[in-house]
C-alpha cells in the first residue's frame, strides 16, 4: 500500500495546479498597495465569501506543492548532478507555500474581518498581503541532468524570473501548467519503471 502511494505522490502536482487555478479563477483582484482603508473594507465586504473559498482553496495548493516538491526532489536525486539542486528546489518550494500562506492568510482574515476592521488596520493587512528558487532550481536541475526534458528547465527558469517581474500573474498560470506536465511526467516514468521491475 505504501508503495503504491509513494507512486502515485508525484500527482499532487497535479493537485496542486487545479487548486490553484480554481483559487486563482474564484478570486477577485484585490485593492493594490495604494488603496485607502476604506476601499478596502468595501471590496472586502462585497467579497468576502469569494475571497473566503479562494484562500481556503490556496491553503490546500500550498500543501499539494509540498507533497510535490517532494516527490520532485526524489526524483532528482536520481541523477548525481541535481543532488544540491534538488535540495535548493525542496527549499524553493518551502519558501513558496509560506508566503503563499502568508498572503493568502492575510487575505482570509480580511474577508472574514472586514466588518470589524479599522480603515487603517484593513490598509496595513492589504500592504502586508501583497516567489522564485523554486521554479529556478528546478530549471537548473532539469538543464544539469534531471530526467526531464529541457524545454521544462528552461521554461521553469523563465518562470522564475517573469515571478520576480510585473508579469507575475501570468507566470502563476504558467507555473500550473509546467506543474501539472512534470507531475504527469514523473508519475508516468515512476509507473512504467514499475511495471518493468
Amino acid at each position: 500500500m505504501a508503495n503504491r502511494l509513494s507512486r502515485l505522490a508525484p500527482l499532487t502536482g497535479a493537485l496542486f495546479s487545479v487548486l490553484g487555478l480554481a483559487a486563482f479563477l474564484s478570486s477577485h483582484t484585490p485593492p493594490g498597495v495604494s488603496a485607502s482603508g476604506s476601499s478596502v473594507i468595501v471590496f472586502y465586504k462585497a467579497h468576502s465569501s469569494g475571497q473566503q473559498s479562494s484562500d481556503l482553496l490556496w491553503a490546500f495548493a500550498w500543501i499539494f506543492l509540498l507533497f510535490f516538491a517532494g516527490s520532485l526532489r526524489s526524483y532528482m536525486r536520481r541523477t548525481p548532478e541535481t543532488e544540491g539542486l534538488s535540495a535548493l528546489l525542496l527549499a524553493g518550494a518551502a519558501v513558496m507555500a509560506a508566503g503563499g500562506a502568508t498572503y493568502f492568510g492575510f487575505d482570509y482574515t480580511l474577508a472574514v474581518s472586514a466588518d470589524h476592521l479599522q480603515p487603517a488596520a484593513a490598509q496595513a493587512l492589504n500592504l502586508l498581503a501583497l516567489k522564485l528558487v523554486f521554479a529556478v532550481a528546478s530549471g537548473v536541475a532539469i538543464l544539469r541532468g534531471a530526467p526531464l526534458p529541457k524545454w521544462l528547465g528552461w521554461l521553469a527558469i523563465v518562470i522564475g524570473i517573469m515571478l520576480a517581474s510585473p508579469a507575475a500573474v501570468v507566470a502563476l498560470i504558467v507555473v500550473f501548467v509546467w506543474v501539472a506536465i512534470v507531475s504527469v511526467l514523473v508519475w508516468h516514468r515512476g509507473t512504467t519503471a514499475a511495471a518493468s521491475a
